[in-house]
């Protein structure tokens, strides 16, 4: 008798089938949400202003006063060795009224929008010296000598801005660019130092 008594008490006891599947299921299902919390980051912790493309594909230095006071240009470095250069945020030319109204490659012995590089060797790309002229962008009033900022190759210029001379004031760092330079490293290294950082431009001008 005892031992039909034990066995009652392992039948009454004894999980059924269902409830097997779904302590299964359970189990299956912790790994995920533990797995889902890794993948999707929580919405508080992510930046209200997620970086741009430029901050996140460029290393962007600065030249204040290049040449001439109020002349501040920029040099945006991509990890390549390529460097695109334009008009920093406090150019004289974008704080006069009305901003810039034209922008000119012919500048010097050759017109710039008229280059042709072709090819991976880049056939036909011009080199030039940190001060050489890039392009004359011009105002109401007066008109701006845009420079190269680094000596290399000149690759492409923005020859948008000839019918959008607007770009540069809308979007200077961005579609407003004007050209971008393939410099050698060592040249590179010989002006690096010599630039600024965005953090350190931007409480140069106060713009902070």
């Amino acid at each position: 008798m005892a031992e039909n008594a034990e066995r009652s008490e392992e039948t009454l006891y004894k999980p059924s089938p269902k409830s097997i599947e779904r302590e299964k299921q359970a189990m299956e299902e912790e790994p995920k949400e533990d797995l889902s919390s890794l993948l999707l980051p929580n919405l508080n912790d992510l930046p209200q202003n997620p970086p741009t493309a430029v901050k996140f594909n460029f290393s962007r230095y600065f030249l204040p006063d290049f040449t001439k006071p109020g002349h501040d240009q920029y040099i945006y470095r991509h990890a390549n060795g390529l460097c695109v250069i334009g008009l920093a945020q406090a150019h004289v030319a974008l704080k006069e009224e009305g901003g810039v109204t034209a922008v000119d490659f012919n500048v010097g012995k050759s017109d710039r929008s008229e280059l042709k590089v072709t090819g991976k060797r880049k056939r036909n790309a011009q080199h030039f010296e940190s001060n050489s002229a890039l392009c004359k962008v011009c105002t109401n009033d007066n008109f701006y000598i845009v420079r190269c900022c680094v000596k290399g190759s000149l690759l492409e210029v923005n020859d948008r801005l000839i019918k959008q001379p607007g770009l540069l004031n809308s979007s200077a760092d961005r579609e407003g660019y004007v050209a971008i330079i393939m410099p050698k490293q060592g040249d590179w290294l010989k002006i690096k130092d010599s630039l600024l950082s965005y953090e350190d431009y931007v409480k140069l001008r106060g713009l902070l």
